[in-house]
């Protein structure tokens, strides 16, 4: 009896350290980062510089976030826009903007020009992942009517690059989770 006891237990103990080192372990999280500054540089190609950038290096602390525009578009010029996104609550600033470009295929910039620009600036993607899907750190922007409004850029986490529109650079359809959505004030002149 004591033996059958011994045996059947001694299996349980197999059975159960099986099932325990059996098990999976879960997906690594893939942390997202703390965005703090965004700088997006539009250059013409006869020196024209316009700059947009928000900064909130406390990230969502007490201080509210510093957004600025420099510059006017000129709807005679066509623009080489680029990117830099960064952490600068940590020193030195953590350039965010590399693990993006390192993991582009998880990720897309989306550009969209409020109500009074939508007719009035064409901006199209300049890069794109490993995939041949666009990323959006390099883009070329077209002013083709003076105006004033506002630009806002997204950026997804894991967007749907397949779904319809997506690599047009429609969010509608993009899914996946917003990493960061800034909104810059932008003026075009004739």
């Amino acid at each position: 009896m004591l033996n059958r006891f011994l045996h059947s237990f001694m299996i349980m103990c197999i059975v159960i350290t099986a099932m325990v080192s059996c098990t999976k372990d879960p997906d690594p999280v893939n942390e997202e980062e703390l965005i703090t500054t965004v700088k997006y540089t539009l250059t013409s190609d006869n020196g024209d510089v316009v700059v947009m950038e928000f900064s909130d290096k406390d990230g969502s602390g007490g201080q509210s976030p510093v957004i600025k525009t420099t510059g006017t578009l000129k709807s005679s010029l066509v623009y080489q826009g680029s990117l830099l996104i960064s952490n600068e609550s940590v020193n030195p600033s953590q350039d965010i903007t590399a693990e993006i470009l390192a993991e582009a295929a998880d990720h897309q910039f989306f550009f969209e020009p409020s109500a009074e620009l939508t007719q009035k600036i064409k901006i199209s993607y300049a890069d794109t992942d490993g995939n041949g899907f666009p990323l959006g750190l390099k883009t070329k922007v077209e002013p083709l009517s003076s105006g004033a409004g506002k630009l806002r850029i997204t950026l997804r986490h894991e967007p749907d690059k397949k779904a319809e529109g997506v690599s047009q650079g429609k969010i509608l359809n993009a899914g996946g989770e917003t990493d960061l959505q800034v909104e810059f004030d932008l003026e075009i002149q004739n």
